[in-house]
């Protein structure tokens, strides 16, 4: 009984309430990026840049905590 209640406190869950709003904003950094992207006359290449950044960012960041859960 006494393994049994260690092995579950070993594998217990990370989540927590903000692990959505970094997903949501993963998704809204991707959208940014693609809307900059498909501007036709001109594009803001720093804008585009920073977006790139930013979105690998939150995307090496949501991967650790998805393999976190």
């Amino acid at each position: 009984m006494f393994l049994a209640e260690a092995a579950t406190e070993a594998v217990e869950s990370t989540y927590s309430h903000f692990d959505i709003f970094m997903l949501v904003f993963t998704v809204l950094i991707a959208i940014g990026l693609v809307r900059l992207l498909m501007q036709r006359p001109r594009k803001n290449v720093l804008a585009i840049g920073f977006a790139t950044v930013c979105l690998l960012v939150f995307l090496a960041a949501d991967y650790k905590m998805i393999s976190g859960w």
